[in-house]
């Protein structure tokens, strides 16, 4: 559900709060280490169970599969509630539609893209962009560099890069942020060769622009993750499958996180970090 929250409307399901979470017996619960409830789980209304049998891929197809689930449900409670009280001519009638709209789900199923297909559309695909290129965001599949260029490019405000292993390829795929964001890269600069100060003082000559602080990720980073105006509305948070620096080596993939809140406390508090020093 998270990977297509487009199809999960509120009416579609809901997460539970503390209150209503105590009132039911969560299989997970059954006691030892290990086994406490981390998050609160989600509910799903009849609509929403039908829609998780769905892998729709086009925002059309989305938006017309929600507006049929919802009037075939509907219709369907309708026609049950009130069977002994409809005239025989007015059931006939809500029979006829029912019937149009499950022809109507029937072709979008057959229509709609599978993940068998999407496995075959990336074959397709691979034949004419070879491994060292490929990097797939938000399920689509782009040349490395042209991905990262694309998130850097979004930035309003600011880009927090938390990654272990930088190099001179890194500084490069943020040099495609405007001029005023500001960028701070969180790293414990593990590569080898490490990132060196003439680096960092060559790249500023070449990008004036650029305003760039590095602190020290005190080795508590594992992920590698990319931060889009962290403390804004509008703030975003990927998650990165390699390193920046080795992004075209082999296939990756980056994928947008939803649920941020957990995330942007880490950020927040990797931010009071201290300076990384450069040899």
């Amino acid at each position: 559900m998270k990977r297509n929250i487009s199809r999960f409307p509120p009416e579609f399901c809901f997460q539970l709060t503390d209150e209503e979470c105590s009132r039911f017996q969560i299989g997970i619960l059954n006691g030892g280490r290990g086994s406490n409830l981390k998050y609160l789980p989600y509910a799903y209304t009849e609509q929403g169970v039908a829609m998780l049998t769905s892998v729709l891929h086009t925002d059309r197809a989305i938006s017309a599969s929600i507006q049929i689930m919802e009037a075939f449900v509907e219709m369907s409670h309708y026609i049950r509630r009130y069977r002994d009280m409809l005239p025989r001519d007015e059931m006939l009638e809500l029979s006829n539609k029912q019937y149009l709209l499950e022809g109507e789900l029937r072709d979008i199923k057959n229509k709609m893209v599978t993940k068998d297909d999407l496995s075959d559309l990336m074959k397709v695909f691979l034949d004419s962009v070879s491994d060292e290129e490929l990097l797939i965001l938000d399920g689509e599949p782009f040349k490395a560099d042209e991905a990262y260029a694309k998130i850097c490019k979004t930035a309003k405000s600011n880009i927090i890069l938390i990654d272990d292993y930088i190099g001179i390829k890194t500084l490069h795929h943020l040099a495609n942020a405007k001029s005023k964001v500001k960028i701070t890269i969180i790293s414990d600069n593990k590569s080898r060769p490490s990132l060196r100060k003439v680096d960092m003082e060559d790249f500023k000559s070449e990008c004036p622009g650029l305003n760039i602080d590095l602190k020290s990720s005190c080795g508590r980073v594992h992920d590698r993750f990319m931060v889009i105006d962290h403390g804004d509305k509008d703030c975003r948070i990927y998650h990165c499958g390699s390193s920046i620096k080795d992004s075209g080596n082999k296939i990756t993939t980056v994928i947008p996180i939803r649920d941020m809140e957990v995330y942007s406390d880490m950020v927040s508090s990797l931010l009071s970090n201290p300076e990384l020093p450069l040899k």
